[in-house]
């Protein structure tokens, strides 16, 4: 399964675990505005870690927050290479 499917995949229990209601998920999609508030992204982290095996945000030297969808999708597949 791709990185960016996975996620999907992970954004998606998470949200029904927590009883909320996701944005339809697509690149361009603000992280601010997509149904997981703060909890939600650190059980997500978690789960993408176990399943990716990468945290890319303790991993990378410099701090880049993503801002979109898209860009959480990129520091995922790049922090897989």
């Amino acid at each position: 399964m791709s990185v960016k499917l996975t996620i999907m995949r992970e954004m998606q229990q998470v949200a029904r675990e927590h009883g909320k209601i996701l944005a339809p998920l697509n690149d361009d999609l603000a992280l601010v505005d997509c149904g997981l508030d703060s909890l939600g992204f650190a059980v997500l982290v978690a789960r993408l870690e176990d399943a990716l095996g990468i945290d890319p945000f303790t991993a990378a030297e410099d701090a880049f927050f993503p801002v979109t969808l898209g860009d959480f999708v990129q520091v995922y597949e790049n922090g897989a290479r």
